[in-house]
Formats: structure tokens, sequence, C-alpha cells
């Protein structure tokens, strides 16, 4: 079972960036509803990432990367963007949340410009280090 679960955390940040790519869509064609169904999908995707990526490294650790040369650099740099973007972006989406639910649609609308791209890039990028981690011939 751990074998596969880096796969399938990397599937579930890739499903939150789809999901992301399309609320944002669905707002800009005034599809209010559509918009909140998938940015609440998103939300629970994101956060069976983090209960199933921690229960991961609970069970086996940190996993070292193997990458050499001019590869290694390029993984830390990613990696680290990646970690200090995804522990910031959970109170600014959480607020987005809490705005949107009171209707202070001008508000969530101020805080989603900003909330939405980090978000983005920690889904995507959690699909990157992945592939570094874990696919990227040694």
């Amino acid at each position: 079972m751990s074998g596969i679960w880096p796969a399938f955390n990397a599937s579930l940040n890739a499903a939150s960036a789809l999901l992301l790519t399309l609320g944002f869509v669905s707002i800009r064609r005034r599809r209010p509803r559509e918009h909140a169904a998938l940015m609440l999908t998103a939300c629970a995707v994101s956060l069976a990432f983090l209960v199933s990526y921690l229960a991961y490294h609970a069970r086996v650790g940190s996993v070292r990367f193997a990458g050499a040369g001019w590869i290694r650099p390029v993984y830390f740099a990613v990696l680290l963007s990646h970690t200090v973007l995804a522990v910031a972006v959970v109170p600014l989406v959480a607020r987005a949340l809490v705005l949107a639910f009171q209707k202070r649609l001008d508000a969530h609308r101020a805080l989603a410009r900003w909330t939405l791209p980090l978000w983005l890039y920690v889904s995507v990028t959690g699909v990157v280090v992945y592939w570094m981690l874990y696919r990227l011939p040694q």
C-alpha cells in the first residue's frame, strides 16, 4: 500500500489544480453555484491530500531526493517554495471561504485574487515534487 501513496497524493494535487481551474472558469462565466461547488470540492480534495500526506509520512518518514547535479538545487527550490506557500495558503483559503459564506463577496473576490494563484501553484508544484522525487530518472 505504501508504494501507491505518493502517486495517490500527487493525483489529489492534480485533481485540486483541475478543480481550481474549473472553479475560476465557472466564476468568469458568472456561474456562482457551480463555482461554489467546485471550490468546496477543491477544499475537500486538498484536505484529503493533507490527511493522506501526513499519514504516509508518519509511516515512512522523510524521503531523500536522490538526484545529483543541476537538478538538485532546482528540486530544493521547487520544494521550498511549495512548502512555504502550502503553509501560507491554508489561512488564506479558510478566510476566503468564511468571506464567501458571509456573502462578503467584494472582500472574498479581493482575497481570492491572491489566494487562487498561490493555491494553484501549490497544487501544481505538489505534482512536480512527486515527479522529481519518485519518477525522475536518477
